[in-house]
């Protein structure tokens, strides 16, 4: 059986070190690289194009989802497995519709890691095993009853939602996406007018509603 070459995205380093000696334990995966955000991730999967790549979730300045939906894009053939502390099966939908082939509880990878990895490479689908498949798939087929207000938005907005709610001023959200704060300003006055949200406040707790940021990743929130 060849080697399955593997992308580690983890925005901590120590699960991401977990992680890799997991499957090198396991023996018949190769770690190629390891990424802290979406962005990284994205610019490794280009230059390595490894098998599979296993995405956290919640991570700084790109979340996961969104880093899949491009991903997907851009490499048709790899195949993502989301990381994610989140069971609902809402959420397990919803990353399966952004182009990811499985999902894991964070507090199931120990044991399922391995075996998640070599299901997609093999082209199949793998879910923890405390999620409801049938849910799920039920979810999926009635996809355009899934009400996401992110669906409203574009990735730019989605982006900059993201930036607003980890607590960037528009300068900064400019800086690193090499646009005019001009263009910030527009894309948060769009994005709350979709969203019907007056305030920052009201963009951070919408994020963790959402799955896009952790409640202590905002210095919004008490």
């Amino acid at each position: 059986m060849r080697v399955i070459t593997v992308l580690l995205v983890e925005d901590h380093h120590l699960v991401r070190e977990g992680l890799r000696a997991l499957l090198e334990e396991q023996g018949g995966f190769e770690i190629v690289g390891q990424a802290q955000d979406g962005h990284q991730a994205l610019e490794l999967a280009e230059k390595l194009r490894p098998d599979v790549v296993v995405m956290d979730i919640t991570m700084p300045n790109l979340n996961g989802l969104e880093a899949t939906v491009r991903l997907r894009g851009m490499l048709p053939s790899s195949r993502v497995i989301i990381l994610s502390q989140h069971r609902r099966e809402e959420y397990v939908a919803q990353a399966l519709l952004s182009g990811a082939d499985g999902y894991l509880v964070k507090d199931a990878v120990a044991d399922e890691l391995a075996l998640a990895i070599r299901a997609v490479f093999r082209g199949q689908r793998y879910l923890s095993a405390q999620i409801s498949g049938e849910k799920v798939q039920e979810l999926i087929e009635r996809r355009d009853q899934i009400t996401s207000p992110l669906k409203r938005l574009t990735p730019r907005e989605r982006e900059v939602l993201q930036l607003v709610a980890e607590g960037n001023t528009n300068r900064q959200i400019a800086a690193r996406l090499s646009i005019s704060v001009k263009t910030v300003e527009k894309h948060r006055f769009r994005l709350m007018e979709k969203l019907n949200i007056r305030d920052v406040t009201g963009l951070v707790r919408f994020a963790i509603a959402q799955g896009i940021i952790e409640p202590d990743d905002s210095p919004h929130l008490p």
